[in-house]
């Protein structure tokens, strides 16, 4: 069941005559392909009831560039060209929330009877939330320069960034104090995939991986993304240590202190209070 404060527009069977094959004469001759598309809007209230087509997605649009996309563009795989649609779509169309696109290609070169081959791939946008440090070199260049990049892409835009606090070190305690402060920003990358940018955005600004908890240029950690819960081998969303961390904490309140846990079930603001009602707990 979808949210009572979206709307969503379908489009079925878009024909686009394209050039997408692994075989040559695929790309070479072209084919008829099928695309089916859900578009999910976020809206205000006032939205819902608005005749204004302002305040909506022009499907007629959408179709011109789902069309012009696929001709403009040659994929060997069904699967890139639905991975590309999806992404450029919302780039373009901001007040998308959601897409889901369906590229199907009934002339498939299967010497076997079928009705059609397609490949489905939905992407969203999601929320994001971090926390950033610094305590060497020019530590507010080092943040207006990340919080520059941050924004400087398609794929992420920066919402707001807390107030900058003056933090004392976390772990190994023979360094000099942190800056610190928590932003939040919109994305369409995945969780490995934003760590990666975030990873690229720190190594810009000279960050080595040397001490654990050690000085660092330019520090930034995922804490929350929308409200999944996950842990692998190279990323644990929620971080895993955030609920100890003051540095954390302090500046994602004045931002997001209503944002709750999804283990804990505990607002940040309460996360908080509850360190600050306890520092005298061993840290880990």
């Amino acid at each position: 069941m979808k949210n009572s404060d979206y709307r969503v527009i379908r489009i079925r069977e878009l024909e686009v005559f394209a050039h997408h094959g692994v075989y040559s004469e695929e790309t070479e001759n072209g084919q008829k392909f099928y695309i089916n598309a859900e578009l999910e809007l976020e809206t205000d209230k006032g939205d819902v009831l608005s005749d204004e087509i302002k305040d909506t997605v022009n499907y007629a649009d959408i179709c011109v560039f789902l069309t012009e996309f696929m001709q403009e563009n040659t994929c060997k795989l069904l699967e890139r060209i639905t991975e590309m649609l999806c992404r450029e779509l919302l780039i373009r169309f901001t007040m998308l929330k959601s897409v889901e696109i369906e590229v199907r290609k009934p002339e498939a070169p299967i010497d076997l009877p079928f009705e059609s081959i397609s490949v489905v791939r939905k992407l969203s946008r999601h929320t994001a939330y971090l926390s950033i440090g610094s305590n060497m070199g020019d530590k507010q260049e080092h943040f207006d320069r990340a919080l520059a990049a941050l924004d400087s892409k398609d794929h992420t835009r920066l919402i707001c960034e807390s107030e900058r606090l003056v933090t004392e070190p976390y772990g190994f305690k023979q360094q000099d104090n942190f800056i610190n402060s928590a932003v939040i920003v919109e994305t369409i990358l995945s969780p490995h995939e934003l760590l990666d940018f975030l990873h690229t955005i720190e190594k810009e600004e000279g960050r080595e991986r040397t001490l654990h908890w050690g000085p660092r240029t330019l520090d930034i950690d995922i804490i929350f993304y929308d409200d999944l819960v996950m842990s692998d081998s190279t990323l644990t969303i929620p971080h895993v240590d955030m609920q100890n961390r003051l540095f954390v904490l302090e500046p994602l309140a004045k931002i997001a202190g209503y944002y709750r846990h999804p283990i804990f079930n505990e607002t940040v603001s309460e996360l908080l209070d509850y360190l600050k009602d306890n520092e005298d707990t061993p840290e880990d």
